[in-house]
């Protein structure tokens, strides 16, 4: 099995509602950041190595036939080049509601290595190094949504039309079901992962 679809769209873009659309249109098993959190152990490493320079996606990925959030859209330059097959989704949203949202969880867990369980340290460090290598020194809220909307800009004009879907939980199931080519479902789009689930989602990094 190798990636068929990417994400290169930040945590906190709807990527968990995709990661569940992706695998009811038979694009899954679908790697988040909850499968890192998961396997801890033997995912972090392969992180780690990535960030150094020497990644090993075809290891990383093995058995899932789709990625999103992060880590993957922190790579999504390396992956796009080394699946050259793979579709690319820009999952998306308001930059303001973007950033009220990752504020409210990502950066206010990650950015507090005071609170960091003791299972959970490698993986704390190592997320911090993804999110240096997505937002770069940027630590204020200006600064924040213009890596941001950088980050938005660069995908777009790297990835062909014909291989970018830009995509908005509020888009729904038609336009990915016409970029993947597949029937659209008679079931509401996936809608998951509010901040309270963000924050049930983040317990098991405690037994990491």
């Amino acid at each position: 099995m190798t990636l068929s679809v990417i994400s290169a769209g930040f945590g906190r873009t709807g990527t968990m509602s995709l990661k569940l659309a992706l695998e009811q249109l038979g694009h899954g098993p679908c790697h988040h950041m909850v499968e890192v959190i998961e396997n801890g152990a033997a995912q972090v490493p392969l992180w780690n190595d990535a960030l150094a320079g020497k990644p090993d996606f075809d290891t990383i990925y093995a058995g899932y036939n789709s990625a999103v959030d992060w880590p993957t859209a922190a790579f999504w330059q390396e992956l796009a080049t080394h699946y050259p097959d793979v579709k690319v989704i820009l999952s998306t949203r308001s930059p303001e509601s973007w950033y009220k949202s990752i504020s409210e969880t990502i950066l206010a867990t990650v950015w507090a290595p005071d609170k960091w369980p003791a299972p959970a340290v490698e993986w704390f460090k190592m997320v911090t190094k993804v999110l240096e290598r997505s937002l770069g020194t940027a630590k204020d809220r200006d600064g924040i949504i213009a890596a941001f909307k950088a980050h938005e800009a660069a995908v777009k004009a790297a990835i062909p039309a014909d291989r970018l879907l830009v995509h908005t939980a509020k888009d729904g199931w038609e336009p990915l079901c016409t970029f993947l080519g597949v029937p659209v479902p008679d079931t509401p789009y996936p809608r998951t992962n509010s901040k309270e689930e963000f924050f049930e989602h983040m317990k098991g990094a405690d037994d990491m």
